[in-house]
C-alpha cells in the first residue's frame, strides 16, 4: 500500500500503448496517481501547459510534486518515466548494476525499436490515406523481426531480463498485446506467447490497460483526428 499521506502523482495520458506503460507501472507500484486526460486526437498535446512539460508534444508525461528533494519535478517519455518511478520506488528496476543493465538493453530496445516499428505498422495498414505495398510490408516484418528476438530472449527467460519482471516487460506488453493489428500470428512465437498471457493476467497489468480505456477510439475513419496525429510540423 501507498503513504496514505504521500501526494498523488499527476498522470498526463491517454490510452495508448505508451500511456499503459505509465498507468501500469503506477498501478504495479501502488503509487497514488490522478489523470489528466490529454486527448491526442483533439490536440491537446499542443496546449502550452502541456508543451510546459513535454516540449515533444507526447504523452504521456508525469509531474511528481514529491520529486528528488521533496520538490516537485516533471518526467517525460515512457522510458524516462518509467526508470524514474523505477529508482522513486526501489520495485522492477534493480540496484544491482549487470541486472540493471539487462532491463535497460531491453527497454532502450522497446523505446528504440518495436514500439516505433509497430507504431508504423499500424499506421501504413490501418491509417495511411493509400495502401502502399511496399511500406505495409516493411513494416509488418519488421515487426516479425523483433518478435522473433522476443521469441528466442524469451524462450530460456522467464521475462525480457531474466528471471524477474521489470520495467522492461512493463514497456512492451501494450505494444505487445495488439499484434494482431501488426499482421502478426502469434502461433509462430510459442515463448513470447506464453510472455505476452504471463504479463497480461497480472491484476496491475490489467488495471493499468483499463485506464480510461472507453476514451479510447478507433482513429482509421476519423481523418480530422489523423490529420492533427499525422501532419505535424515544426512548430
Amino acid at each position: 500500500m501507498a503513504d496514505a499521506q504521500q501526494q498523488p502523482i499527476e498522470l498526463l495520458y491517454w490510452p495508448t500503448p505508451n500511456g499503459w506503460k505509465v498507468s501500469i507501472m503506477l498501478e504495479e507500484c501502488g503509487l497514488p496517481y490522478d489523470i489528466k486526460l490529454v486527448n491526442i486526437g483533439k490536440g491537446d498535446q499542443f496546449a502550452p501547459d502541456f508543451l510546459a512539460v513535454s516540449p515533444n508534444n507526447k504523452i504521456p508525461a508525469i509531474v511528481d510534486p514529491d520529486g528528488p528533494g521533496g520538490e516537485p519535478i516533471s518526467v517525460f517519455e515512457s522510458g524516462a518515466i518509467l526508470q524514474y518511478l523505477g529508482r522513486k520506488t526501489g520495485k522492477f528496476y534493480p540496484t544491482d548494476e549487470r541486472k540493471r543493465v539487462a532491463v535497460d538493453e531491453w527497454l532502450f530496445w522497446q523505446v528504440g525499436g518495436l514500439g516505433p516499428m509497430a507504431g508504423q505498422a499500424h499506421h501504413f495498414r490501418l491509417y495511411a490515406p493509400e495502401k502502399i505495398p511496399y511500406a505495409v510490408s516493411r513494416y509488418t516484418n519488421e515487426v516479425h523481426r523483433l518478435y522473433g528476438v522476443m521469441n528466442t530472449r524469451l524462450k530460456d527467460n522467464a521475462y525480457l531480463a531474466g528471471d524477474e519482471y521489470t520495467i522492461a516487460d512493463i514497456a512492451c506488453v501494450g505494444w505487445a498485446k495488439l499484434w494482431e493489428r501488426q499482421g502478426q500470428d502469434i502461433a509462430e512465437f510459442p515463448h513470447f506467447a506464453r510472455w505476452l498471457e504471463t504479463v497480461k493476467a497480472r491484476p496491475a497489468v490489467q488495471r493499468g490497460l483499463m485506464v480510461n480505456a472507453e476514451a479510447r477510439a478507433d482513429l482509421s475513419k476519423d481523418k480530422a483526428a489523423q490529420g492533427i496525429l499525422f501532419g505535424q510540423r515544426a512548430r
